[in-house]
Order: structure tokens, then C-alpha cells, then sequence
């Protein structure tokens, strides 16, 4: 997790193209393509280099042997027409991969994010996250659909090219080979400021896209705060600060294109001058010098065109090492390598809370729990209660085990949790938490999500018993409305039931609620509370609340105050202990006697 955090230390102790390594894990799963785009390559490079080949046998073979020209111009359109279809073929091969391995790339990515317990997004911005999984892959993209294949084109054709070069001219070849060592210079040296700013460009754009995200997805207090000017003016400081570190780094780039592109036409301009002069010797023929020519200028054009690329491969490197970290991030909480077996059915569900100590890996100083210890039977109900910041939900984050506590232990049917799968843990509850989660998806997909296999019997008699049928049957297709992101079709209240319908669907042994009724009217939490009410026979629940009128039925009730369990009892039993619980009930009963 550490190394998660230290993305730019690690990047800067790879080598400049290390973390294109991982890109081509992924590629070599498709051997055939490979070759296909490999071969497709070569045989489009050999006809590049063909071409002035063909223009030489044009010249000293037709024009100046006096032979059958046409029979020389044939060849050449041969080649012309090999270099098209291998050039189809590469980039089609190419492009292929690209988006393959992008595809795979996304597909192992949200698979490992899935893996990660929550304190691995409190550390980590799900909204950067989603722009590495968006703008990186899209960099990641272009490298393996293109620019992978153009370097690779033209340092074949560069290499190639030479030969062909030292084959006609062996001397002129030299001289123009005197200037290359020079330029792969500049290429590394100016190459390691790009891959670093490159990298700062693509964190900038995550800030861009974490601000964006931020304030769209809370417009209504935006609005009504009235903040549309400041939120503006961040945004146009975030933009500008992407901007400045883009504006460095094309700079840069612009400034090793020109410096290489000047030492490769520099030198061709020299070998070409000496050319000249050995033609006006008669030491080269006309359709040598010709090809001479030609093929210097794709050399030249080659070696060119490879700064550019250089770029562009930095560029991807940044983005496959920032995916790469997202990858390879290793979960905190991980299954056991034997895990111990949990009972399945709704009998014998019996959670217990052991000296238990816990600090939020965020708020280190501050404790969230202090030796909190207690228990629930098979099919008995808890009610916790408590100022706002007691603990209280914290209970809940530790028997889904999304964290495991400091010191202490937390057991199920006697079974320590770390010693358990969290999967087969999480299977034997459902949820409802404070903050209803909505999918955007059908009404009936979001109800599924506690039980996948439900038949549409079984949604709408768990919508009926949470009293969401009503609202379900009157949208506009029903369970297969759309829900819209975050469900801003429903109201809070309707949002509240589906979620609770939900966990009537999952049926599970044990049931958490966290404010499960806050944001019902008092009609729709009367008929939910006859609901949870049949729900909680022969189930282990916990209930999470500040509304006490939810909770004075419970078999025990916890008061938790700074994260301590400072009383416990019946409803009676604490009004009459005159203690915290007491002042609570007092402050919310007294506006509200008939509740």
C-alpha cells in the first residue's frame, strides 16, 4: 500500500521505458496478431527501401541502358503495391492489438480495484483513479496502436536503410553514420526531462477530472451556496496548471524534434554535397546517386521521426507505470490461504465483539474504538445508539470486516473473522447503509444486487414488504426502468426502500442497519418498521440509529459515546439510569411526545 502511495519515487527508479514492459504481457497473449503485424512490418519496410532500388533500375537500366523502360516501371508499381497491402495489413493487425490490450488492461485493473478494502480509495481519489482508467489507457492506446509500430517501422527502415546505403555508397554511408551516435544522445538525454514531465501532465489532467467530478456531482450545494464563481475560478487554476505543465513538456519535445531533425538533414545535406562531387568524378552512376538520394532522405526521415516517437513512448511509459500501481496495488484484507467454514443458514448466527481497540488508517491519532466488547445471540436484535462520531457505524465497517481492528477480536459463531473468507462473511449479511446506494441501472438490477437469481416474484414481494411496490409500479417501464446515476430519478425516501428492499431480498442471517428508516416519512417508516420487524425474526440484527423512537423495541440497547460502550439495556431500564441515553431520549421526545 505504501508503494501505492509513491507513485513519482518509484516511475523515477524505472528505467525510462521499464513500464511498457507490462504492455507487452498483455500483447504476447496474442501470438498470431504479433506475427501477423511483425511480418506486415517487415515486408512494408523492405518495400520502402524497394523504391529506390526500383528509381535506380529506372534510371541506369532504362533511361541509360537504353533497355525496355516499361519493364522497369512494372517493378517499381509492384512495390508500390506490396508496400500498400503490408502497410493495410500492419495497421490493421496494430490497431487490433491496441485496442485488446487496452480492453484486457481495463478488464485486470477494475477486477484488482474490486480486491481493495475501503482504505484503499480513502487514500486513493476515486476520481483520479477514474481518470487513469480513462485518459492513461487511452495514451496506453495510441502507444500500442500506433506509436509502438511506427518506431518500430522506422528503425527498421533507418537500419535497413543504412545498409542498403553502405551497399551503394560505402563511403558516403559512413560519413552519414558519423552523426548518429550524436543524435541518440540527444534522444536519451532530452528524453528523460519529457518522461518525467509527461508524467506531471497526466497527474495535472487527473486533477482537472477529480475537480470536475467534485463539483458536478454536488451542483445543488454549489447553486445554492451560491459558490459558482470560486468553483470556476478552481477549476480555472487546475486547468492552467495542466496547461503550464503540457506547455513544458511540448517545449521540450518541439526542442529535441528540431535539435534531431537539424543533426539528421544536416548530415544528409553533407553526404549528399560529397555525392554530388563524386558523380561529377564518374565515381557513381546517375541511378545510384539517385537512390543514394532517396534512401537518405528516408533515413533521415526515419531517424527523424523517432525523436517524436521517443516522446510519445515516454508518454505511455507515465501511463502504463500509473496503471501498473493500480494493478499491483495489494489488498489490505485478503482471504486466509484455508479458511475456516461459516455457517450458512439463518439459525446460529452469533456475533461477538472482544476487547476491541481501532484507529482509521486516515485518522491515525484519533481512536475510532476503545475496548468495546460485546455480544449478540442467534436471532436477538441490538440496537446501538449515540451522539454523532461515538462509533457507531464503525461496528458495522468491522463486522463486514472492510477493516480489521488494532487489537482485540471480532468472532462469528466463534470463528475469528481475519480466519474466515470475507466473501462466505459478507454473504451471511445485508446491509442497509445511512447513504442509500443507487445504481445506474433497472429498478431491477439494483434490486438483484442482494440476490442475483431473484425471480420477479421475489423482487416484488420484497418491494411490497418495504413498501416500494407503489412507487416501483408507477414508473414508466417498472423493474426495468432506468435509475439514472446515483438513482436521480427517485427521491431520497424511495431510494431508502429500494435499498432496504434489497436487503429483504438478500435473506441473509445477520442484518445491519445503519439508519436504515432516516429518510422515510413517518407513514412509509411505519409500514418499513412492520417489515424489518418480521426481517429480524431468527436473525442476528444490529441497528444503527439516532432516531430512538426506531429503536426502543430492541432486545439490548448500546449507548456508545466516544467510542466507548457507556451503557446498555431496555429502553426502560437507561431512562431510568437518568444517563446519556436519558438525556437523548429526553431531547428528542420532549418536541415530539406522540411518537
Amino acid at each position: 500500500m505504501e508503494d501505492a502511495l509513491q507513485p513519482a519515487a518509484r516511475a523515477d527508479a524505472r528505467p525510462a521505458l521499464g513500464s511498457l514492459s507490462m504492455l507487452w504481457g498483455f500483447a504476447r497473449r496474442y501470438p498470431g496478431r504479433i506475427a501477423g503485424a511483425v511480418l506486415a512490418l517487415i515486408v512494408s519496410s523492405a518495400a520502402t527501401l524497394g523504391i529506390p532500388s526500383g528509381f535506380r533500375l529506372v534510371i541506369d537500366k532504362g533511361f541509360m541502358g537504353g533497355g525496355d523502360i516499361s519493364r522497369w516501371f512494372e517493378y517499381l508499381l509492384l512495390i508500390v503495391i506490396i508496400l500498400a497491402i503490408a502497410s493495410a495489413l500492419r495497421f490493421y493487425f496494430v490497431s487490433w492489438l491496441g485496442e485488446r490490450v487496452v480492453a484486457d488492461i481495463r478488464s485486470a485493473t477494475q477486477a484488482n480495484l474490486l480486491r481493495q478494502a475501503p482504505r484503499f480509495f480513502e487514500e486513493n481519489r476515486p476520481s483520479e483513479i477514474a481518470s487513469r482508467m480513462t485518459a492513461d489507457t487511452a495514451i496506453v492506446e495510441q502507444v500500442v496502436g500506433s506509436t509502438v509500430s511506427v518506431a518500430l517501422r522506422n528503425l527498421v527502415t533507418g537500419i535497413g536503410g543504412l545498409i542498403y546505403l553502405f551497399a551503394l555508397a560505402p563511403k558516403l554511408a559512413a560519413m552519414l553514420l558519423l552523426g548518429i551516435p550524436v543524435i541518440l544522445l540527444v534522444l536519451i538525454g532530452l528524453g528523460r526531462r519529457v518522461r518525467g514531465l509527461s508524467r506531471a501532465s497526466q497527474d495535472r489532467l487527473a486533477d482537472i477530472g477529480s475537480v470536475t467530478s467534485e463539483v458536478l456531482g454536488a451542483m445543488k450545494i454549489v447553486q445554492a451556496f451560491g459558490q459558482e464563481g470560486r468553483e470556476a475560478a478552481r477549476f480555472d487554476a487546475t486547468v492552467e496548471s495542466g496547461f503550464a505543465t503540457a506547455r513544458r513538456r511540448i517545449g521540450l519535445r518541439a526542442l529535441m524534434t528540431a535539435v534531431v531533425i537539424g543533426l539528421v538533414f544536416g548530415s544528409i545535406t553533407a553526404v549528399m554535397w560529397q555525392g554530388a562531387l563524386d558523380v561529377a568524378a564518374g565515381k557513381l552512376s546517375g541511378g545510384s546517386i539517385a537512390a543514394f538520394v532517396l534512401t537518405g532522405g528516408l533515413v533521415a526521415g526515419a531517424f527523424g521521426s523517432l525523436s517524436e516517437s521517443w516522446g510519445d513512448l515516454l508518454r505511455g511509459a507515465g501511463a502504463a507505470s500509473r496503471l501498473h500501481e493500480l494493478m499491483t496495488a495489494a489488498p489490505d484484507i485478503l482471504p486466509p490461504a484455508h479458511p475456516a467454514p461459516l455457517p450458512s443458514g439463518l439459525q446460529g448466527a452469533h456475533l461477538r465483539f472482544e476487547d476491541v481497540h481501532f484507529h482509521y488508517p486516515t485518522r491515525p491519532d484519533q481512536a475510532a474504538l476503545h475496548g468495546v466488547s460485546f455480544a449478540v445471540a442467534p436471532g436477538e436484535t441490538i440496537a446501538v445508539v449515540g451522539p454523532s462520531g461515538a462509533g457507531k457505524s464503525t461496528l458495522i465497517q468491522l463486522a463486514l470486516r472492510f477493516y480489521d481492528p488494532g487489537s482485540g477480536a471480532i468472532r462469528l459463531n466463534g470463528v475469528a473473522l481475519p480466519d474466515a473468507d470475507p466473501a462466505a462473511l459478507r454473504a451471511m449479511m445485508a446491509i442497509v447503509p445511512q447513504d442509500s446506494v443507487i445504481f445506474a441501472a433497472s429498478a431491477r438490477d439494483n434490486l438483484r444486487y442482494g440476490r442475483w437469481d431473484a425471480t420477479d416474484e421475489q423482487i416484488w414481494e420484497a418491494a411490497r414488504a418495504a413498501n416500494a411496490e407503489a412507487f416501483l409500479r408507477a414508473l414508466p417501464q417498472g423493474l426495468d426502468s432506468q435509475m439514472g446515476e446515483g438513482g436521480a430519478r427517485l427521491s431520497g425516501g424511495q431510494r431508502q426502500r429500494l435499498s432496504i428492499a434489497r436487503a429483504l431480498l438478500r435473506d441473509a442471517p445477520i442484518l445491519l442497519l445503519d439508519e436504515a428508516t432516516s429518510a422515510l416519512d413517518a407513514e412509509s417508516e411505519r409500514l418499513v418498521q412492520d417489515a424489518l420487524g418480521r426481517l429480524m425474526q431468527a436473525r442476528t440484527t444490529i441497528v444503527i440509529a439516532h432516531r430512538l423512537a426506531t429503536v426502543r423495541a430492541a432486545d439490548r440497547i448500546l449507548v456508545m459515546d466516544e467510542g466507548r460502550i457507556v451503557e446498555q439495556g431496555d429502553h426502560a431500564a437507561l431512562v431510568a439510569q437518568d444517563g446519556l441515553y436519558a438525556r437523548l431520549a429526553s431531547l428528542q421526545f420532549q418536541d415530539a411526545p406522540t411518537v
